[in-house]
């Protein structure tokens, strides 16, 4: 089979039956790209171990981050898997193929008192009465409340909150659902925000649906939105110039496990896949632990 071709359907496998996210299968198809115009296209069965370890060290001569690296060889090692089991390749060149190990650097997190001072300030400006102050606050609430992801905050519809048990239903990745709970603050936010902001916004849509948050004109509220507030509001108490929703996440997770939440709940709030992804929350609370320590034992 023609090598663009191979990736193509793969990209279309990852798509409709791994089902992965939308950002990961561009991601896979621009990295299988890059190695067919450095391989010179061609046929699959073409491409050996050798064409592929020159691939990832010309990345390497260029600068590519570790990450990079490692996210390519995964997406060759995916690939040629999948090409292998459909019979389209004999042999798979890229089970010897090693690529350095993404190196994982420690989430920005913002302290409790800092979360309460920021949370409490929303509230106050929401106490305006401001559709779009209501609606900040209530977000910003459900993010630190319930750890979700801002793709899968975006995405929920009104539906999908219950007020009454505290618990939200998100649509994650692969397309897994699963019921997180969030608190009393959370739960009154969202109420304000539903009985006196939302439908305000709903009436300047041209056609109302039924997402849960909305944006100045009545359309569901998008990513980018999110993350502008997002920065707007938690880069003054973290102390970076760069921050984004994931930081809210972040730091939901390192507070649960602060508080003595089991890892394993923490990893289903979370929705992560492994456990291994939510382990390196342990490893922030302990140089939390450990500053702390340094900070305040006289023999430190």
């Amino acid at each position: 089979m023609d090598y663009a071709i191979a990736v193509e359907a793969f990209a279309d496998h990852l798509e409709k039956v791994r089902r992965l996210s939308p950002a990961t299968v561009r991601a896979y198809r621009s990295d299988l790209r890059d190695l067919g115009e450095a391989v010179g296209g061609g046929a699959l069965t073409e491409i050996d171990l050798e064409s592929l370890r020159d691939w990832l060290w010309h990345a390497t001569q260029r600068g590519d981050a570790r990450s990079t690296l490692a996210r390519r060889a995964a997406a060759a090692r995916s690939f040629f898997g999948w090409a292998s089991e459909h019979e389209l390749i004999a042999v798979d060149p890229s089970i010897r193929l090693v690529a350095p190990k993404r190196a994982r650097t420690l989430p920005t997190v913002a302290s409790r008192d800092a979360m309460f001072q920021l949370l409490d300030a929303q509230r106050d400006a929401a106490e305006s009465g401001d559709p779009i102050a209501l609606r900040d606050h209530a977000v910003l609430e459900l993010l630190y409340a319930a750890g979700i992801r801002v793709s899968e905050l975006c995405g929920l519809d009104v539906d999908d909150l219950d007020l009454t048990r505290g618990t939200v239903r998100v649509l994650g990745k692969g397309s897994k659902e699963r019921v997180v709970p969030f608190g009393a603050p959370a739960r009154d936010a969202l109420g304000a925000y539903l009985t006196r902001a939302r439908p305000v916004l709903v009436a300047r849509a041209a056609t109302p649906g039924p997402a849960l948050f909305l944006g100045v004109r009545g359309g569901r509220l998008g990513p980018r939105t999110v993350y502008a507030l997002v920065a707007r509001v938690l880069a003054p108490v973290v102390g970076a110039e760069t921050i984004g929703p994931h930081a809210l996440r972040h730091t939901a997770a390192t507070h649960l496990l602060d508080g003595g939440a089991d890892l394993r709940a923490v990893q289903e709030i979370l929705g992560h896949a492994s456990l291994g992804t939510t382990q390196i929350y342990t490893h922030v609370s302990a140089e939390r632990l450990t500053a702390t320590y340094r900070l305040a034992h006289p023999r430190a």
